[in-house]
């Protein structure tokens, strides 16, 4: 079992797997949490059972590479299965996950996104790195052309999902035009939010002994551009919420503002609005983002509002589809 959040009191996560298989030349995970091991998928719901008892309103899913769920059982399960058999947790009314592996994650786990409601319109999927000799270098196991592939599939499921991942520049022997490849990738996906690195020799890696290492200066202008662009992405993204009514679940007070609480949106979006964290903490609220930032919103408490759902053809209010189908019985609209 593990612990939930300490600081929180909504929120919790959950261990799925331990270790790791693969062998990215600049990661230490393999050395130092050994080989993939699954927990029992009743093990899980019975601690997310146990969460949904005392509260918790949302858990995230953990494991380095969980997508390889499963693969270590005899005989071997998916890693959907977990998810469908997670789903309708009692107490639990949000689930995520993290973290997808672009050479593992399959349509089975995007069809189980779109299919219960209590899984999260959101997926972590590292890509690393834009150009395929240095995915090579780095061995990642997959492509720019295989990475852009999942993403595309990804939104034509469901359109409004929201996306993040890891980057590394500056990895040895990196040139500037491999670098470029990296904005490009960028620039066609346009991640609702980027996780960036300049790359740090880590110990007992393969890497880390290579010859061919960049200058401090090299890598340091590589993350300022590609946080601008980044933040520029972010900042595009997060314009279509502007005047939406959004599902937040209320987390806790804002530091910053007393004032005001602070929450999360299906697609793991930070939202501050003005309101009683006695009163709001836990709930889920239909708030109207007024403001958007890169990496925040903020909006409005529209009690009475109900807020816009996903599905695969997009946005929806629930009234709308209600009203949909009064009308085919005859009811009135």
């Amino acid at each position: 079992p593990t612990k939930p959040r300490r600081e929180s009191s909504v929120a919790a996560w959950v261990n799925v797997i331990y270790g790791c298989n693969e062998h990215c030349t600049y990661c230490v995970v393999p050395n130092t949490r050994g080989v993939e091991q699954s927990r029992p998928m009743e093990s899980v719901r019975r601690e997310m059972e146990e969460l949904g008892a005392l509260g918790f309103k949302e858990v995230t899913l953990l494991g380095q590479n969980i997508d390889s769920w499963g693969r270590d059982m005899h005989p071997k399960r998916k890693f959907s299965d977990l998810l469908h058999h997670v789903a309708d947790t009692p107490g639990v009314e949000r689930i995520r996950f993290v973290t997808s592996h672009p050479r593992y994650i399959s349509e089975r786990v995007v069809d189980a996104v779109a299919e219960h409601p209590s899984l999260m319109e959101y997926f972590h999927i590292p890509f690393q790195a834009g150009d395929n000799e240095v995915l090579r270098n780095m061995r990642r196991g997959y492509t720019r052309e295989r990475y852009l592939h999942v993403i595309d599939r990804i939104r034509r499921r469901i359109p409004e999902v929201a996306i993040s991942a890891d980057v590394i520049v500056g990895f040895p022997g990196e040139t500037e035009e491999q670098f470029e490849q990296t904005l490009d990738l960028m620039r066609q996906v346009k991640f609702d939010c980027l996780i960036t690195a300049a790359y740090s020799p880590r110990p007992h890696t393969p890497a880390a002994t290579w010859p061919n290492q960049l200058p401090d200066d090299v890598k340091e202008d590589r993350l300022r551009r590609i946080n601008e662009l980044a933040a520029q992405h972010a900042y595009e993204r997060n314009l279509r919420y502007l005047g939406r009514v959004e599902e937040v679940l209320v987390e806790e007070r804002n530091v910053k503002n007393p004032t005001q609480v602070m929450g999360r949106t299906r697609g793991n979006r930070l939202v501050f609005f003005d309101g009683d964290i006695a009163e709001l903490r836990g709930r889920m609220v239909p708030v109207r983002v007024t403001e958007v930032r890169p990496y925040s919103l903020t909006g409005r408490i529209e009690r009475g509002e109900e807020p816009f759902h996903y599905c695969e053809s997009g946005l929806r209010r629930p009234s709308e589809s209600r009203r949909g189908r009064e009308r085919g019985r005859g009811g009135s609209s």
